[in-house]
């Protein structure tokens, strides 16, 4: 079913409010998931609202904290994020990191005991339209075999890229995997099967059915070189933000434990015209395919973006039915006192 853009927001936040997040974290959630929801990336969008709000009920994501800051020098930041919603918690974190990369060239941030970012694409672009380069990298269970391996023992270990240019930032989001294993609940989830070779099930034979590969593991990227990123991205993260390595990440696709994953941001202040420039050399190269034009990393989300903004975006009944009810439903009762405050949100 079709929902504009503002009503699908208005949901997500009211039913976030209602689980006893602050307004402003409220809209920050719900403007991620929606976000996710209009590029079509619907494995990181309204599909994660219900077991955010399970988390919060179980005590393992405090809807109101924005994490604790510590500068290590004046261009290194650490946050213990405090159980808090990934997003309002990364952003803070970020405006931080943006004004010392604005006065010192460079900076960044390692984030730990934080919950889901959703797409990670999201922050690289927020850092780009604000006139800095971004280079962003999170952690997540393991649910990558190894090249070559039959059992998950590596993160998904997305990467996102963000560079100013105009129109439109260039902005790269990837996993380290054939595909996010969001995407394969959100195709369990409507009954679609997966394609061949993007997953393995729980006895590492080779599976289309998304519920098997659910309790299996899903294949990395590029054959031994995805993996080798992949591994390489979750060994750095896990190294600078002394997270749990990706073997021992738990908190992102579950209800009840606490987020082990960890988020490191490195913001750059450069110079933007020239890759404006080379930008729009690429789009004019000759495609193979007259009915393709060749585009950059980004501009596709762009476009459905701005397609959504009229057409709204495509949820899927039974999920759209869920969140109207819990939009209705009373707030969970956490099992612990809240430690956050948005007080503790200004800078």
């Amino acid at each position: 079913m079709q929902v504009p853009l503002a009503t699908a927001r208005a949901v997500a936040t009211d039913v976030l409010v209602g689980a006893g997040a602050s307004a402003q974290h409220a809209e920050q959630q719900a403007a991620v998931l929606v976000d996710a929801e209009a590029r079509r990336v619907s494995s990181h969008g309204l599909l994660r609202l219900p077991r955010l709000v399970r988390r919060i009920a179980n005590d393992v994501a405090d809807p109101l904290a924005c994490g604790r800051h510590d500068w290590v020098s004046p261009s290194y930041l650490t946050v213990d994020g405090q159980r808090g919603l990934g997003p309002p918690v990364a952003l803070h974190a970020l405006d931080a990191v943006i004004t010392a990369a604005d006065r010192h060239g460079v900076a960044a941030v390692s984030i730990t005991n934080n919950n889901h970012l959703g797409m990670l694409g999201y922050y690289a672009r927020v850092v780009a339209r604000r006139g800095l380069a971004c280079l962003a990298m999170t952690t997540s269970e393991p649910l990558v075999h190894p090249w070559g391996g039959s059992r998950a023992m590596v993160g998904t270990n997305p990467l996102a890229i963000g560079v100013p240019a105009e129109p439109q930032p260039l902005v790269l989001d990837m996993a380290t995997s054939m595909i996010s294993m969001g995407r394969v609940h959100d195709h369990a989830r409507r009954g679609v099967p997966l394609e061949p070779g993007w997953a393995l099930d729980a006895e590492g034979s080779p599976t289309t059915d998304a519920t098997a590969a659910m309790h299996g593991s899903l294949a990395p990227f590029g054959g031994p070189k995805g993996y080798a990123l992949g591994l390489a991205l979750g060994a750095i993260v896990s190294f600078v933000t002394g997270s749990a390595p990706d073997v021992d990440v738990r908190g992102t696709l579950d209800d009840d434990q606490p987020s082990g994953k960890g988020d490191l941001f490195v913001v750059v202040k450069g110079v933007q015209h020239p890759v404006t420039a080379f930008l729009d050399q690429i789009r004019a190269t000759p495609p193979t395919d007259p009915e393709r034009p060749v585009t950059v990393p980004g501009d596709g989300g762009e476009a459905r973006a701005r397609d959504a903004a009229s057409a709204g975006i495509d949820v899927d009944e039974g999920l759209w039915s869920e969140l109207l009810a819990l939009r209705l439903s009373p707030a969970p009762t956490a099992g612990a006192a809240s430690r956050g405050s948005e007080e503790s949100c200004r800078l």
